[in-house]
């Protein structure tokens, strides 16, 4: 019976190896890079945007795309619950390690807290 050369299996291993390293450097190298360039660009977008589009990607995966609540509570007739000052405190800060704090920009918050008062049951 003959036997097989293992040659063929080790350089098909170094070969890919080899590919793994050479990609994970250049990765790096671009992670640099679209950080200085990307933080940027989203920092302007979030401070330009508009309280509705916010949630749109920020909180309606925890209130719902009605506001109606899912794993977090409705928002509905927050403005009923909570004060003005109190809902911007939550937004900023978080509530009681369920809500995350961050998730709007400070420099956002008082706009968001505006909208969250308006929305009626």
């Amino acid at each position: 019976m003959k036997r097989k050369s293992i040659i063929p299996f080790i350089m098909i291993m170094v070969i890919g190896v080899g590919a793994m390293f050479l990609l994970s450097i250049i990765g790096l190298n671009e992670m640099d890079e679209m950080s200085k360039e990307g933080g940027k660009n989203k920092t302007e977008e979030i401070t330009a945007a508009k309280p509705e589009d916010i949630y749109k990607k920020s909180c309606i995966g925890c209130h719902g795309d009605q506001y109606q609540g899912a794993a977090g509570p409705s928002l509905l007739g927050v403005g009923d619950r909570y004060s003005h000052e109190e809902i911007k405190e939550i937004i900023t800060k978080g509530k009681n390690g369920r809500m995350p704090a961050g998730l709007v920009p400070e420099e956002k918050a008082d706009e968001m807290a505006d909208w969250l008062t308006s929305l009626k049951k």
